[in-house]
């Protein structure tokens, strides 16, 4: 693949789309289509700074998961607490923003932080960290009028039938199952 020239197409208030043109390993033109939370000026800049952080969280053996309303799937869904990265600011500050405003918790123990991963390869460029935290506190709603989220924590058997019967993020279902079937 090689890559020939982009574009943006569109400029949105939160997402960016951009449209990539490559000779494919046959040497025909490809059109590629992308969307970016961040201004790209070249190619080099795709996929380069991380944009938030998704946090799998435990609290006594129990894993917290919010069943929020999403706009892109229009109903409720399972995911972890998330969100994106301030200018300036530390992925350890992020985090503890962001799990206060959508639960009113606190980090206890910040147990790790993955390097930055890509959220979704075939769509976009954005990268996030996934940290492992636990936390503690009691729930608050602190969230903004365009949010509708349901925070609690739930047990491995809770967890083991909500993945049998409910919706859920890609990397929240994916987290939930491993806490299900082995504890974090």
């Amino acid at each position: 693949m090689e890559f020939i020239k982009f574009e943006k197409v569109r400029d949105g208030k939160y997402l960016k789309n951009y449209e990539f043109t490559y000779l494919n390993k046959s040497g025909h033109e490809k059109k590629y289509e992308i969307v970016s939370r961040r201004e790209l000026q070249g190619i080099e800049d795709v996929g380069g700074k991380p944009s938030g952080v998704s946090i799998v969280a435990v609290c006594e053996g129990k894993m917290l998961l919010l069943h929020e309303f999403r706009m892109g799937v229009n109903k409720k869904i399972y995911n972890l607490c998330a969100g994106m990265l301030e200018a300036d600011e530390s992925i350890e500050a992020c985090i503890a923003r962001e799990l206060f405003e959508e639960t009113g918790l606190q980090v206890k123990a910040i147990k790790k932080i993955l390097p930055p991963s890509f959220a979704a390869v075939a769509i976009s460029d954005t990268t996030t960290y996934i940290a492992f935290v636990e936390v503690e506190g009691t729930f608050e709603d602190h969230t903004s009028e365009n949010e509708q989220i349901d925070a609690r924590f739930y047990t491995r058997e809770e967890v083991t039938r909500l993945l049998e019967t409910e919706f859920f993020s890609s990397r929240a279902q994916m987290a939930a199952y491993y806490f299900a079937e082995y504890g974090l």
